[in-house]
């Protein structure tokens, strides 16, 4: 509920989260899933794990902490969480399916419907991948708009012509377009859009990067939270058992770096300002 989507620390109450985000693709792809007559618990399992592993502040966040810790992947810090870390570094008893869902639902800056770590192994996988991108790039740029950043006319013509105008309508388009040109009897892969959807959601992604995302990751509150990480980061890979008792899991043969990743990987983002305001922020005193 306290992770950033894309705004960090926006001011309302309306603005997506990592929680709403999460329960907006389980819907989409329960949705999907329904008409397809696949698995929708399995695609509900792996819709509310596939965001476990994000970091604070969102995509920032992670970035972050990529650069101190090269190859940090919030999809494999979700698998981590599941298989390693929950119930006392035992990990919960997931199916096979469920987490090769989670690992394989992020895609790549290319397009809505590219792999960034391989192809799902089950239609139910391939469901909630393309349904994580259905829902961010519709709820991001109601974001975008309610913020003032973007307004509904800056959408290129294609975006409004094919998808729609409004928010309801290019999230009804997307969703059915997904369901009649998806095969459920085939073999994973067969989870699609026509191409002229499909060219109407990568425009609207493009348009999310160029105008929302790139803006704000170069905007100094950004930057500021990213140096919350690095702060963070260094002061608990100096003494490790800074970390706090109950926040240590028993993976004794992880390296200190693993250890502290794991630990700010878990911070919501008001945790880690107040994490580090209590650190490095003097307080105030009287004599």
């Amino acid at each position: 509920m306290h992770k950033t989507q894309v705004f960090i620390g926006p001011v309302g109450d309306h603005y997506r989260t990592r929680l709403t985000h999460t329960l907006e693709v389980t819907q989409i792809a329960r949705t999907i899933g329904r008409a397809l007559r696949l698995n929708e618990d399995l695609i509900e399992a792996i819709g509310l794990g596939h965001d476990l592993g994000h970091t604070p502040f969102g995509h920032a966040g992670e970035t972050a902490l990529a650069q101190i810790l090269p190859g940090f992947r919030h999809n494999e810090q979700s698998l981590r969480i599941v298989e390693v870390l929950e119930r006392d570094g035992r990990g919960l008893n997931l199916t096979k399916a469920v987490r090769d869902g989670i690992l394989r639902h992020s895609k790549p800056r290319s397009g809505i419907t590219g792999t960034a770590s391989g192809r799902p192994a089950t239609l139910e996988g391939e469901v909630v991948k393309i349904a994580d991108g259905v829902a961010y790039i519709n709820h991001d740029l109601d974001d975008a708009i309610r913020a003032g950043l973007v307004a509904t006319g800056d959408l290129p013509p294609e975006v409004q012509t094919v998808l729609g105008e409004a928010h309801a309508r290019r999230i009804n388009t997307l969703v059915c377009d997904i369901i009649e040109h998806s095969d459920s009897d085939s073999v994973p892969g067969s989870i699609s859009m026509s191409p002229p959807v499909r060219r109407a959601a990568d425009a609207l992604r493009n348009f999310l990067f160029d105008q929302v995302y790139t803006p704000l990751n170069e905007r100094p509150d950004t930057l500021r939270a990213q140096h919350v990480v690095h702060a963070l980061f260094a002061h608990f890979l100096e003494d490790p058992d800074r970390i706090p008792a109950d926040y240590q899991r028993p993976v004794p043969h992880d390296p200190a770096e693993r250890q502290v990743a794991d630990f700010i990987a878990a911070m919501t983002d008001r945790y880690a300002i107040e994490c580090y305001e209590r650190l490095f922020v003097p307080r105030a005193w009287s004599v």
